[in-house]
């Protein structure tokens, strides 16, 4: 981790060990990566270790969370006021306005949370409807389809495959892309295959039994693959 000089007065609070904690569960190095991660200067992050929270505005605040992956009422809780230590002198009591302003900037975090998570819920729905209303036709035809296929033997199964298009088609939609194609022959790469039981070193020959998955650069599922017979 390294060096930082430190911008807190002699006698304000210290939030620092609190504010690494948080920093080291999030891969946050030091305060200038905060800075980054968060878009906010590094006065407010000092105004944090300060806990002198109620005079960060809500959107820094939000901003700080994130970085941190932890909900503002967190920062609130253990940066503001009331979680400072205890003084043997007067200052140990807090100014009433510093209680209501805390309080409100509390109020104001739960009202900005609650409303994060009913648009995450509302996007949720939408993603949904819209994949509903994609595969409407596979919804509705495929299980007559398939308990067709299961009464009758003589069911070409050639006419089943157009009943799943849509759900290609869908999957596509979320650039989902295959990685092989069944039956094919390949050279073995262990990084997008799987082997199925028997053990397999890189460029050996193997047929695909089962095609893999990946969503643009991140690996779903590897295609498995068995060793192709000499």
């Amino acid at each position: 981790m390294e060096p930082e000089t430190t911008h807190l007065i002699a006698d304000s609070v210290d939030h620092s060990l609190a504010l690494r904690s948080l920093m080291t569960a999030a891969d946050l190095a030091s305060y200038r990566a905060l800075s980054r991660a968060s878009g906010v200067p590094r006065s407010a992050i000092d105004r944090l270790r300060q806990g002198q929270v109620g005079q960060l505005r809500v959107a820094t605040l939000q901003a700080l969370s994130q970085a941190l992956r932890v909900p503002m009422t967190t920062l609130v809780d253990r940066f503001g006021p009331a979680s400072s230590p205890p003084r043997a002198d007067s200052e140990s009591i807090l100014a009433p306005e510093a209680l209501a302003q805390e309080s409100a900037l509390r109020q104001e975090c739960d009202r900005l949370q609650q409303q994060l998570a009913a648009q995450a819920d509302t996007v949720r729905q939408q993603v949904q409807q819209e994949a509903i209303a994609q595969i409407e036709s596979w919804l509705v035809q495929w299980p007559t389809a398939a308990q067709a296929a299961q009464q009758r033997d003589d069911l070409p199964a050639h006419k089943l495959i157009p009943l799943v298009r849509p759900v290609e088609a869908l999957v596509r939609g979320w650039g989902v892309t295959a990685i092989e194609t069944v039956g094919a022959e390949v050279a073995f790469d262990p990084t997008v295959h799987q082997p199925k039981g028997a053990l397999l070193t890189p460029g050996q020959p193997v047929r695909v039994t089962h095609v893999g998955y990946r969503q643009g650069d991140r690996l779903l599922y590897r295609a498995r693959v068995t060793p192709v017979e000499a």
